[in-house]
């Protein structure tokens, strides 16, 4: 924890001496699922990835179809070829999750804090303190809360799941403080 600061057993924040019971904290262990998650939101809100990946899909089918076109037939290495970059463009999220989790998953269970002050994420190896002026804002999904980072290429996710959460009306008071300090997007 930071200095001159100490969570209560209900999940309200000292500071200063001070009892602030808007604190939320979440309890977890990352999956990839969650990292997916953050990854969707993120190529929704950025876009570029989208179409790059879409140009270059179109691109490769273009390349088939023409080379198809002109040999009259269809080239086994071609189809398989395309077949293959079909397969890695569509999987390319699944990968790209499957990665962070082998980065994050061995740290074990996470421990987050959400509180007026900012975002404190702690295992047992390690603890992660974001002030909210980190973040360009968050999104909700069914499950998650995806908070974004504010660099242009949104290099930074915070993905909280809402299994993580002791209480349905945690939900509540995690989505009222998001709100407070930062927006939707």
């Amino acid at each position: 924890m930071a200095e001159g600061r100490e969570v209560t057993d209900n999940g309200g924040e000292v500071v200063g001496g001070v009892v602030g019971g808007s604190a939320v904290q979440l309890v977890y262990r990352p999956q990839p699922a969650d990292t997916l998650v953050g990854l969707r939101v993120r190529a929704r809100i950025k876009r570029w990835g989208l179409v790059l990946r879409s140009v270059f899909l179109a691109l490769w089918v273009g390349q088939w179809l023409v080379g198809t076109i002109n040999r009259g037939s269809v080239d086994v290495v071609s189809t398989v070829l395309f077949l293959l970059v079909v397969l890695l463009v569509g999987a390319y999220p699944r990968l790209q999750a499957a990665q962070v989790q082998r980065t994050v998953g061995w740290q074990g269970e996470y421990r987050t804090t959400v509180s007026s002050a900012g975002i404190t994420t702690s295992s047992d190896h390690g603890t992660l303190i974001q002030k909210w002026s980190v973040l360009q804002g968050y999104r909700e999904t069914r499950g998650h809360f995806v908070l974004l980072s504010r660099d242009p290429n949104i290099m930074c996710l915070e993905v909280l799941p809402k299994h993580g959460l002791s209480t349905p009306d945690d939900v509540d008071r995690l989505r009222a403080l998001l709100d407070r300090h930062t927006t939707r997007v």
